[in-house]
């Protein structure tokens, strides 16, 4: 089947006018605009180009070929949401966004693209002749992924994109096409579809899938008296302090500037995150996801 929109197509020119040319295919006549050419049509001559129909409801040929296309796979960067119709996304067209229908969308819409966002598409045509945009499937992300190698594992940062929404976690595929899971574990909240998120490698399966995280490690989620307490521990010799939670008021405030209630909860913290232990001489870090300096 030959369809009239959604891919490259030759026209035979047959007339113009001082902003564009036309062609035609099959009876079907096309506006090719004359500011993309780089050199002038001649009338009875071919052109070849990416085949749509424009905002205006008007046939158009351009020679600007987006990647998305009948068949093909690539990014396009949403531009508009219509709770009553989807999201529209731009494939580079110089004057039409397709539409990704809300059929293909989450159910709940906090979790629909948002402006800036990014969808992996392709086109499809309905029996109306009218493009959308039709989001890649698994088995399409699976055939063009790289599989990750070991030595990623480390708690790298990767970028990623969210391409499907499950109830066992968010599948993202990275810039370098490297598909990953992050586990409701290892998240703050639900990404949206199509969000571009930094993530952190925590694991690489046997089958180049990556587990990432959306967590900071535990020593970055720090934050007032526990961080001061923790660079302190660092920064001493011994990675040791001579001050428990029995420790005498009057000491912890000449030394740490803080109440006894505020250095327990600091103790506290830190040790819910494993990176201390104490004892009857003080508190002294222990192996964690900390590195050292």
């Amino acid at each position: 089947m030959t369809y009239k929109v959604g891919e490259i197509l030759t026209a035979i020119v047959t007339d113009e006018n001082t902003t564009d040319y036309f062609a035609q295919v099959a009876g079907l006549t096309y506006e090719i605009n004359k500011s993309e050419l780089q050199k002038p049509l001649h009338i009875g001559g071919q052109v070849t180009g990416f085949a749509y129909e424009n905002q205006s409801g008007q046939l158009q040929i351009t020679k600007n070929v987006p990647d998305v296309r009948l068949g093909h796979y690539a990014f396009g960067t949403v531009t508009d949401v219509r709770r009553d119709l989807g999201v529209f996304v731009d494939i580079g067209l110089p004057n039409k966004d397709v539409v990704v229908s809300l059929d293909e969308l989450p159910t709940i819409k906090e979790l629909w693209p948002q402006r800036g966002d990014r969808l992996m598409i392709t086109l499809r045509v309905d029996h109306k002749d009218r493009l959308w945009g039709e989001l890649a499937t698994n088995d399409i992300l699976n055939a063009i992924r790289i599989p990750a190698k070991a030595e990623m594992k480390g708690n790298k940062n990767v970028k990623a994109t969210v391409y499907r929404l499950k109830m066992v976690g968010t599948l993202v595929i990275t810039d370098d096409y490297q598909i990953g899971f992050i586990h409701p574990s290892e998240r703050f909240s639900e990404p949206r579809l199509g969000e571009q998120l930094v993530t952190r490698v925590i694991g690489v399966r046997q089958d180049g899938l990556l587990n990432l995280s959306l967590k900071p490690l535990a020593y970055q989620a720090i934050d007032g008296d526990a961080k001061m307490l923790l660079t302190l521990l660092q920064r001493s010799k011994q990675h040791t302090l001579p001050y428990n939670d029995k420790s005498d008021p009057k000491a912890i405030q000449a030394y740490f500037n803080m109440s006894k209630g505020q250095f327990k909860r600091a103790l506290g913290h830190l040790y819910k995150q494993h990176l201390i232990e104490q004892n009857e001489s003080g508190i002294y870090l222990v192996e964690s996801d900390y590195q050292g300096e």
